[in-house]
């Protein structure tokens, strides 16, 4: 997830920082493969399924029925639109829950992570809930000051430990394990 220094992940229009609204994302612009951005490219292409907030969902148009060629679990209590019911065959959406959504998820995936794409609501239900593993967050050096945090409100203290830290010009990417 990519997060401003003072924790938002997109601003109150649902867009991602910056009048252009990716700034949280140009990170990821970078055209040498070879490094950080290469790397991230390829555990993202290397998902076996993916957990997404619906609102986020829909906004990417549910990444055209499938990201990479993965299903798409979409966590929500109400139905899904049109596009996700018939013309989206790999677009689930779960009703009954953020536990039942990463089981089916994970069982879809098979030996492949399963990563969330977007949601900052669905990453702290997952935290909540105990069914996320791991964090990654690439820092942006901004400060919006305003919109949607990341970390809003939590039931409680959730424990970390870093695993990795890579720093890049535009970036500081840290992974995170979560202690159970």
């Amino acid at each position: 997830m990519s997060m401003s220094l003072d924790g938002y992940i997109a601003d109150s229009d649902d867009f991602l920082g910056g009048e252009d609204g990716e700034r949280l994302h140009r990170w990821a612009d970078e055209t040498d493969v070879s490094g950080p951005v290469g790397r991230f490219q390829e555990e993202w292409n290397a998902a076996g399924a993916v957990l997404s907030g619906r609102r986020t969902a829909e906004l990417m148009d549910h990444w055209g029925g499938d990201h990479n060629g993965s299903p798409i679990f979409v966590p929500s209590h109400r139905p899904p639109s049109p596009a996700a019911r018939w013309g989206y065959p790999l677009v689930t959406y779960v009703r009954d829950g953020i536990e039942s959504a990463m089981a089916q998820a994970k069982a879809a995936a098979g030996q492949r992570d399963v990563q969330i794409r977007g949601g900052a609501y669905t990453v702290r239900e997952a935290l909540a809930a105990g069914v996320l593993d791991e964090v990654q967050i690439h820092l942006i050096p901004v400060l919006l000051g305003r919109g949607h945090r990341l970390f809003d409100v939590l039931p409680s203290e959730i424990e970390l430990e870093v695993v990795e830290v890579i720093n890049t010009p535009a970036a500081t990417h840290i992974r995170y394990r979560v202690r159970r």
